[in-house]
C-alpha cells in the first residue's frame, strides 16, 4: 500500500490553479492550503535582481512586453502579473502554457486590485515569507536557462541563501531549500558553491545514458514530468533502486495522483496543492 501520508505536496509557482503563477497571493495561499513546499522559477533582472517568473519573456503572465534579462526590476514593477488569470477566470479561457488554468471557486473572491494578486515577486519577498510564515515551509527553486547571466544566476541565488540562514542553518536543522534545473551545468554550479544544499535534475525526457537510473554529477534527486512517468512508470524504481528520490511535475489530475502513488513517488508537484492533499487524506 502507498504511503500517502509521507507523499509531500509542493506548490507549483504557488496554489497557481486558482490564482495568478508566482504571485504573493498564491504563495500565501498555497500555504494556508497546507502545502509542504513552495515552488518558483528565477530570472536575473537587467539591474541583478531575481524575480519569480517562468518565462523568458513578460508576455503571457503580464501587461507588458518583452524580455525579463533586458528589464530592470523598476519596470518589472509597473506591470500587473495578475489580471490575466483574473480574466481568464471570468471567460473560462486559456493557453497553452496556463497549466492552472481550471480555477477554484476562491478565484472569484480574490481583489485582483491588491498588490499581492498583481505585482511582480522578487525571491528576497517571497523568502521574507516562507521564513516568516509560523512554520517549517520548504522551497523548490529553479534554475532557468538558458541565460544571458551564466553563473550569475546561481551566485546571487546563493548569495540570496547565505543572507537568509537557508544554505547551512544556524539552528542545526536541515536546509529547506532545494535548487532545480534542467540544465545540467547549473546544478554542477550549485554542488560547487553550496554541496549543503540539495539539487534536482528535471526531466522531459530520459538521456539515454542516465536510463539506468544514475543522475548528472552534482543532482540528487530525479525531477521526471508527469509525461515521462506515465510513459516509462519503470523508470521511477530504476531511480529509487539507485539511491535518488524522485519529485514528480506538474502533478494535477487525479488519476496521475494515484499513479504516482502506486509508483511511491516521493514528492508531488503541483498547481491545485489543496486537491492533492485532500486526495493524500491530509
Amino acid at each position: 500500500m502507498p504511503n500517502r501520508a509521507a507523499t509531500r505536496v509542493v506548490a507549483h509557482r504557488g496554489a497557481s490553479g486558482t490564482l495568478a503563477e508566482h504571485t504573493l497571493a498564491a504563495y500565501k495561499l498555497a500555504v494556508d492550503e497546507g502545502a509542504d513546499a513552495l515552488e518558483c522559477d528565477v530570472r536575473l533582472t537587467a539591474d541583478g535582481h531575481l524575480v519569480c517568473v517562468h518565462d523568458r519573456r513578460v508576455d503571457r503572465t503580464s501587461n507588458g512586453r518583452g524580455v525579463v534579462s533586458t528589464l530592470e526590476l523598476a519596470q518589472l514593477s509597473e506591470l500587473d502579473f495578475g489580471s490575466w488569470k483574473a480574466a481568464r477566470a471570468a471567460t473560462g479561457t486559456a493557453d497553452a502554457d496556463d497549466t492552472g488554468a481550471d480555477t477554484d471557486a476562491d478565484a472569484d473572491e480574490a481583489d485582483w486590485a491588491d498588490a499581492e494578486h498583481t505585482s511582480v515577486l522578487t525571491l528576497e519577498r517571497l523568502l521574507e515569507f516562507a521564513t516568516g510564515c509560523g512554520r517549517r515551509i520548504e522551497l523548490a527553486i529553479e534554475t532557468k536557462h538558458p541565460t544571458r547571466y551564466a553563473g550569475l544566476v546561481e551566485r546571487r541565488l546563493l548569495e540570496l541563501l547565505h543572507r537568509f540562514d537557508l544554505v547551512t542553518p544556524a539552528d542545526g536543522e536541515r536546509t529547506p531549500v532545494r535548487i532545480m534545473s534542467f540544465s545540467q551545468l547549473s546544478l554542477r554550479r550549485v554542488r560547487e558553491l553550496a554541496p549543503a544544499i540539495p539539487t534536482v535534475f528535471l526531466m522531459e525526457r530520459v538521456p539515454l545514458r542516465f536510463r539506468d537510473g544514475t543522475l548528472p554529477h552534482g543532482a540528487r534527486i530525479a525531477g521526471p514530468g508527469i509525461d515521462l512517468v506515465r510513459a516509462n512508470p519503470g523508470y521511477v524504481a530504476a531511480l529509487h533502486r539507485a539511491g535518488h528520490r524522485v519529485h514528480v511535475w506538474t502533478v494535477d489530475d487525479p488519476e496521475d495522483v494515484e499513479l504516482c502513488l502506486r509508483l511511491g513517488v516521493d514528492t508531488i508537484i503541483t498547481n491545485h496543492p489543496r486537491r492533492v492533499l485532500d486526495q493524500l487524506g491530509r
